[in-house]
């Protein structure tokens, strides 16, 4: 037999060779594996930006349409604030000008009796004319009142629309 010089080297070869065989395979493993984690990492930094592409675009589309409809509900707004203003003033020439025609009534009505109350005394002639105009003035403040209800009809229609002028408005923000 032998002292085992020989097989020892062998065992030895042996090892060094599985031990290189290790390694290749390893450093191929490595180098594979770094390569798909670069491709990994391009292809989420590439996802990403197309992400953040898409989600700029939606932010704009958002943003449009939201510019779109605030200046629609600004318009519809304004232009119910402008027909209320001017139904409110229309109003409220009106009120004054049955509020002066109101004030001229009762103002006539009490210098009539004045006049009336001073001719009584004079003669029966001058009693019958004051009695004359006092019924030419009845019938015509009888005619004014009927005018006057005709008048009252358009108030109240202008204020039906202005009661739904703001109503359409706000089913018109609504939606």
């Amino acid at each position: 037999m032998s002292n085992g010089n020989g097989v020892t080297a062998t065992l030895s070869g042996a090892a060094e060779n599985m031990k290189d065989k290790a390694m290749e395979i390893g450093e191929a493993v490595a180098s594979t594996a770094s390569a798909t984690v670069a491709k990994a990492k391009k292809a989420a930094k590439k996802a990403r930006k197309t992400v953040k592409a898409d989600i700029a675009k939606a932010k704009k589309a958002v943003a449009k349409r939201t510019d779109k409809a605030s200046k629609a509900v600004k318009k519809t707004v304004a232009k119910a604030k402008k027909k209320l203003a001017a139904a409110s003033a229309s109003a409220k020439a009106e009120a004054a000008s049955l509020k002066k025609k109101a004030a001229g009534k009762k103002a006539t009505k009490k210098t009539v009796a004045k006049k009336a109350a001073a001719k009584k005394a004079p003669t029966k002639k001058t009693a019958k004319k004051a009695v004359k105009k006092v019924a030419k003035k009845a019938t015509a403040k009888k005619a004014v009142k009927k005018a006057a209800p005709k008048k009252a009809a358009p108030k109240k229609a202008a204020k039906k629309v202005a009661k739904k002028a703001p109503k359409k408005a706000v089913k018109k923000a609504k939606k």
